[in-house]
Parts: C-alpha cells; sequence; structure tokens
C-alpha cells in the first residue's frame, strides 16, 4: 500500500510539472538545465541593449544575470538567461545581408547540451512586449534552428529544429568551434546561410503576417541561449 501512494504522489508531481519545464526536457532529451546568472553581469558595450526572454523574467532572471562586454572589435556573450541584444542604431531596410562570425572556444563550457547562438533581424518593438524578431541561430553540433517573436514565440523549422551538414561541428566537450551566419533579404525572400551555405529559404509573405514579423525592416543584433558563452566579430550589413 505504501508503494502505490509514493507511486501515485510521483505521478502527480509529474503531472503538475510547469510546462515549459516539460518543453525544455522534451527539445534537450529529457535533460534539465536551469538557467544560472552570471557574476558581474549587464550591458557594459557603449549604445547596446538587452532583453531576456519572458519566461526568464518570471523565473526571477534579469538582464544583470547575463553579461555582454567588449574585447577589441569582439563582442563577448556570457548567459545565464536567453537573451537578444542589439544596438538601435544598427538598422536595416530594403534588401540587405547582416553576418557576424560566432566562436564557442569551449564547446558546451558552461552547460549539459548543446545550446544556439546566432543573428537577428527585423527587430520592431524590441524590450516591448508587443517585439517582433526572426533570428537564426547555430549549435556546435551541427544543427541549427530558425525561429522569432511576433511577439509570441513561432517556429520555422521545427520546434528542434534541423540538420545540415555546413553547419561545423565541434570536435568534443570543450574544444573550439565557429559558425559564420549571415541572414539576407532579397525581394520576397529571406534566407539564413551558415558557413557560405544557405540552409534556409522562406517567402517573405510566409515571415510579414499576423502572429509574426511586422516587417523585414528593422533593428538587427545578436540571440544567445541559455547557459552560453561565446564572442562574436564582424557583425556587419551589407546592401546590394
Amino acid at each position: 500500500m505504501r508503494r502505490t501512494c509514493v507511486f501515485a504522489i510521483a505521478f502527480l508531481a509529474v503531472l503538475v510539472m510547469p510546462t515549459a519545464n516539460l518543453s525544455q526536457a522534451v527539445q534537450t532529451g529529457g535533460q534539465m538545465e536551469t538557467s544560472r546568472g552570471v557574476a558581474g553581469g549587464g550591458v557594459s558595450v557603449p549604445g547596446w541593449t538587452g532583453k531576456i526572454d519572458a519566461k526568464e523574467e518570471a523565473a526571477g532572471m534579469t538582464l544583470n544575470s547575463a553579461k555582454l562586454t567588449k574585447d577589441g572589435d569582439a563582442l563577448h556573450v556570457t548567459t545565464g538567461p536567453a537573451v537578444t541584444y542589439w544596438n538601435p542604431a544598427n538598422k536595416a531596410a530594403g534588401d540587405y545581408t547582416v553576418k557576424a562570425t560566432f566562436h564557442e572556444p569551449k564547446y558546451m563550457s558552461i552547460n549539459n547540451h548543446p545550446h544556439p547562438y546566432g543573428l537577428v533581424i527585423a527587430g520592431n518593438d524590441l524590450g516591448t512586449d508587443q517585439q517582433s524578431y526572426l533570428y537564426c541561430a547555430a549549435y556546435g553540433n551541427g544543427n541549427f534552428i530558425v525561429r522569432g517573436f511576433g511577439p509570441a514565440p513561432f517556429q520555422m523549422n521545427g520546434p528542434r529544429g534541423g540538420a545540415d551538414p555546413a553547419v561545423n561541428k565541434a570536435a568534443g566537450v570543450g574544444e573550439p568551434v565557429t559558425q559564420e551566419i549571415a541572414i539576407s533579404v532579397k525581394g520576397d525572400k529571406v534566407e539564413c546561410a551558415i558557413n557560405n551555405k544557405v540552409v534556409a529559404s522562406y517567402d517573405k509573405a510566409a515571415l510579414v503576417t499576423s502572429g509574426k514579423l511586422k516587417s523585414t525592416d528593422g533593428v538587427y543584433g545578436i540571440r544567445f541561449a541559455h547557459n552560453t558563452d561565446a564572442i562574436v566579430t564582424g557583425l556587419t550589413i551589407t546592401k546590394p
């Protein structure tokens, strides 16, 4: 009888587990990992700001729980909560390509499963509960995701993203891995390229629509998942 009661209590605990935690467990193969605040966090790059995800705020995290610093011409990001960083002066309109190189010096150095990082475009109303933007991000295991906020989160290549041979894989935990990521708006298409190969292409009409983007014009920046440490160089925009 006692064994039956223990089993019933355990089953009830699973039923009432927060949905966000269940979702995280599913997306990471059952692994649970809580966002950990970064010592000395905050934004120390002039002109830049950021916003952590709503679920991170609900868990008590703040923008100071992650860290954005500048090292020469590089941006160094350590998270903490999942966060998006941008400089409001960095705006793109019409046809354009935004690109940057992301270097993870020690793959999975502060997490127990791969986490993504990448570029943000089409940022509008950033920092508010009506913000919208699109991002393409790579993992050091050969996978990538294309997602956004509009203002609710939306997915463009499924809940777990996808794999592509162009996405570099780290040789192992603690080893370096680098990804060059670019997002282009060209006519009626929006494309993400990783290491000079287009890995995802969408009709603009599928993105600029109710519940997704307000426009492909907007602020560009960078996006990091929780508990991740990487360096960003060469963040630039080019026009045709």
